[in-house]
């Protein structure tokens, strides 16, 4: 095992840990920032900018998974040089996007306001999070000149995000950020086993 590759595991397990450690320690109470956070946009969602925030949210949110699969799917069918790239790929967004839904029972934490299904970490987040993160890995593997520019928009798309889903009430700040711990964790650790990292020439892989 490389080097990096084994730095790439010790990063992935310790934000695992962290994702764990932080939901432990909110899942009975919100911490003093939370706290803050809801009282001061307590009943916005009512608001003009809770609407934005409505629409930001239907975007940034669970469709986004599904459009990636969907793209991955046919780049493989238009370019079967790539087909086990693509797979590895969506095997990675599928774990990334399960650490919500498999979470979520675990921690039991409740909503900042009256609201279906649990708190901790933010699905929405979670499904931006995971689309951007093998959206890189996809761009570092076929199109490394485009990384950074897609870092960037990956990152704004996240916080947009986050931002929506805390301004609408239904997430504490917490829960947003230990959306991003779960899948960056778990898709560093989920690329290093499935041979993503480090990134390289896309054809090697299948190969």
């Amino acid at each position: 095992m490389s080097v990096p590759l084994k730095r790439w595991l010790v990063v992935g397990f310790a934000l695992v840990a962290a994702f764990v450690a932080l939901g432990l320690g909110v899942a009975r109470h919100p911490l003093a920032l939370d706290s803050q956070v809801a009282n001061a946009l307590h009943g916005v969602y009512t608001q003009p900018l809770g609407r934005v925030a409505q629409i930001g949210s239907d975007i940034l949110g669970p469709v986004l998974p599904w459009v990636l699969g969907a793209a991955l799917l046919a780049l493989a069918l238009r370019h079967r040089q790539h087909t086990g790239l693509c797979v590895r790929l969506a095997v990675v967004l599928l774990l990334c996007r399960l650490t919500s839904l498999t979470a979520k029972p675990v921690f039991l934490r409740e909503r900042p306001r009256d609201y279906p299904d649990l708190s901790y970490p933010s699905g929405h987040v979670v499904s931006v999070a995971s689309t951007g993160f093998v959206l890189l890995l996809l761009c570092a593997w076929l199109w490394p000149r485009l990384v950074r520019r897609v870092a960037v928009a990956v990152a704004v798309a996240v916080v947009l995000s986050a931002a929506c889903r805390v301004v609408l009430g239904v997430h504490w700040v917490t829960d947003t950020i230990g959306a991003v711990l779960a899948v960056t964790g778990v898709g560093l650790l989920s690329a290093c086993a499935l041979r993503l990292l480090p990134p390289g020439d896309g054809r090697s892989l299948d190969g």
